[in-house]
């Protein structure tokens, strides 16, 4: 139901959050949601916009059922140009159909650019410290702030008939356990038509797990058959180095470490996976993913922050269970999936930290030879990493320009993938990246949180909105 924001939030009687300790982790962990009952499946009844949307892939503007990969190697000679500048920490990016552009950023604000303006058009209240610096600040992600805070968002497909806009935020509510706060993400929409969309909230799921520090996921994004899909992080259930080691992605039953799948008004679609648990459960066993987009024949991809470099990309199959989360095993190596029934990676960095957030699969002509590729940020990495997917038994694409090709024994059977790398140190950390309706490709930095490897970032400007084209 829809409710007025501040006799919301005082009717939770939320409490401010505590000061994080000058160390890479807290000192004693953050409680997380231990719940393994299913949750309530309750949806949203608006008497103000009919939420409902078509289910036909075949209507998707994007699908192309014969699509192919490329088979050359990409050009990796790209350059950047600035659009908006001194954002502070944007997390995602969603196009409407009639083309205005919305904004999260991490710290409590989504924005509309539209026509070169840029407005404020709603402000939730997140978590106490997902604080940003300024440019030329000595800091740390610690103090800087959290991972959790404002982060995914997306556009009902009816835009603008539907002025609705869905965002994942992190805040300290609900009841107290052990003493402290418990730390939860709450997925609401926004009516941006209105004089003040932050007092025209409506949560749409509430109760995912959280953590006040790390691993809370959670991008959206609407898919080909306009059902929203949700990661979220496993809330740091499963980390021992933090002393908690509940295995909340494997219970079907929980939310966290999962990827979700649901109708507009928050229900479960009929034809989702049976797992015996939360009905709106599409896929589970995730650590920590950041990352979901489609093939244009449809098929989600998903890319996830793995252990100590192992990170992720899966092509994603209902039901099925990603590997993380085990009492016996959370190492993520071809051990984890050799000799078991998890799905497997298409891509499994071993050795390597991309720390991949955001992606998209590109099928503009803005930058050709990009075409038909999976385009992932890089946090860590400070970079682009550009993933060319293909089918096994077809024809392999080119490895020349420094790619690596995976296709391991233990890595998935149908799905290969050759990585190549752009950008790199140029732009600092890249959050997420996008298409625009015109083909036009986006990304957006991350380097006011305090993270970024050596002294150039943040820069004056920083954070920043940036075009990409061929140099």
């Amino acid at each position: 139901m829809r409710r007025n924001r501040r006799t919301f939030l005082a009717s939770l009687g939320l409490a401010g959050v505590a000061g994080l300790a000058g160390c890479t982790s807290p000192d004693e962990p953050s409680d997380t949601t231990t719940s393994t009952e299913a949750p309530t499946v309750t949806t949203v009844d608006d008497p103000s916009y009919d939420l409902g949307v078509t289910h036909d892939i075949e209507s998707w503007a994007g699908y192309d059922p014969d699509w192919s990969p490329p088979t050359a190697a990409p050009n990796l000679d790209v350059t950047t140009e600035t659009v908006v500048e001194g954002l502070e920490i944007p997390w995602d990016l969603a196009f409407a159909p009639n083309g205005d552009l919305f904004i999260s950023e991490r710290v409590g604000r989504i924005s509309r650019y539209r026509s070169d303006n840029l407005e404020t058009v709603a402000s939730p209240d997140v978590i106490d410290h997902a604080d940003s610096i300024a440019p030329g600040e000595d800091g740390n992600w610690w103090a800087a702030g959290s991972e959790g805070g404002l982060m995914g968002l997306a556009v009902h497909p009816n835009y603008p008939d539907v002025p609705l806009v869905y965002a994942i935020y992190t805040y300290a509510g609900g009841a107290a356990v052990s003493g402290g706060d418990r730390f939860v993400n709450r997925l609401s929409y926004f009516d941006v038509s209105a004089d003040d969309p932050a007092d025209n909230e409506t949560v749409v799921i509430d109760d995912i797990p959280g953590n006040e520090i790390i691993h809370n996921g959670a991008r959206l994004a609407f898919g080909p058959e306009n059902y929203l899909w949700v990661t979220t992080g496993d809330a740091a259930s499963v980390n021992p180095e933090l002393g908690t080691t509940q295995a909340l992605p494997q219970m079907p039953a929980s939310l966290a470490g999962k990827v979700l799948r649901v109708k507009p008004d928050g229900g479960a679609p009929a034809d989702n996976p049976d797992l015996g648990g939360d009905p709106r459960v599409f896929t589970y066993g995730h650590r920590n993913p950041q990352g979901i987009t489609f093939l244009p024949d449809g098929t989600p991809v998903e890319n996830e922050h793995g252990p100590s470099a192992h990170d992720e990309v899966n092509v994603l199959e209902a039901g099925g269970n990603y590997g993380w989360g085990p009492e016996d095993e959370r190492a993520r190596t071809a051990e984890t999936y050799r000799g078991t029934d998890f799905a497997r990676p298409v891509v499994n960095t071993t050795d390597e930290t991309w720390a991949p957030p955001g992606s998209v699969f590109y099928t503009g002509d803005a930058v050709p030879s990009w075409q038909n590729r999976l385009v992932i940020g890089g946090l860590r990495s400070q970079r682009i990493n550009l993933v060319t997917v293909y089918p096994t038994d077809g024809e392999e694409p080119s490895a020349a320009n420094g790619g690596t090709r995976y296709d391991a024994d233990w890595m998935d059977a149908d799905y290969s993938a050759v990585h190549h790398v752009a950008l790199e140190d140029e732009l600092g950390r890249i959050r997420h990246v996008e298409q625009g309706p015109d083909g036009t490709l986006y990304a957006v930095t991350s380097n006011r949180d305090g993270r970024a490897q050596g002294d150039q970032f943040p820069r004056e400007g920083d954070d920043r909105l940036v075009r990409i084209t061929p140099a």
